[in-house]
């Protein structure tokens, strides 16, 4: 017996073709949020309506990070093809270092935070984060 997630002779993973094979999956999944959504509203048991809640926040947990992965690929992707145009032009290729992702990321992050209007809050909760960190460090 064999395992196709792990023999070659099922072919190489790929998370693109993936994707757009499967995309009715994010369908059903709206709908079962949709579903979750109306239970809620309805249950009066507390600890049903305590799972319902802890149900629904981990679909949107999910569906958030899922969204943050096909930007990050369509970043990428948009990465890649403006490599591409620079080779037709006669350029070289340039790669760009994790650390210097992640700070696009953050600026792009800081971008959006600023736009609807959350920034404030978030750099509050950030600062009380880092000082919390800190007193851990503190010897007491």
């Amino acid at each position: 017996m064999r395992d196709p997630r792990f023999d070659d002779l099922s072919g190489e993973y790929k998370p693109a073709i993936f994707e757009t094979s499967y995309k009715f999956i994010n369908d059903l999944r709206q709908r079962e949020k949709e579903v979750v959504k109306k239970e809620l509203k309805k249950e009066e048991n507390s600890q049903r309506k305590e799972k319902l809640q802890s149900l629904l926040k981990r679909m949107e947990n999910q569906e958030r990070v899922r969204k943050s992965r096909k930007e990050e690929s369509e970043r990428e992707l948009q990465f890649k093809k403006q490599q591409r145009e620079g080779a037709k032009q006669g350029l070289r290729p340039f790669f760009i270092k994790k650390s210097e992702k992640k700070k696009l990321q953050l600026a792009e992050k800081y971008q959006q935070l600023k736009k609807s209007g959350k920034l404030d809050t978030f750099l509050s909760k950030k600062r009380k984060r880092n000082t919390r960190k800190d007193r851990r460090k503190l010897p007491g």
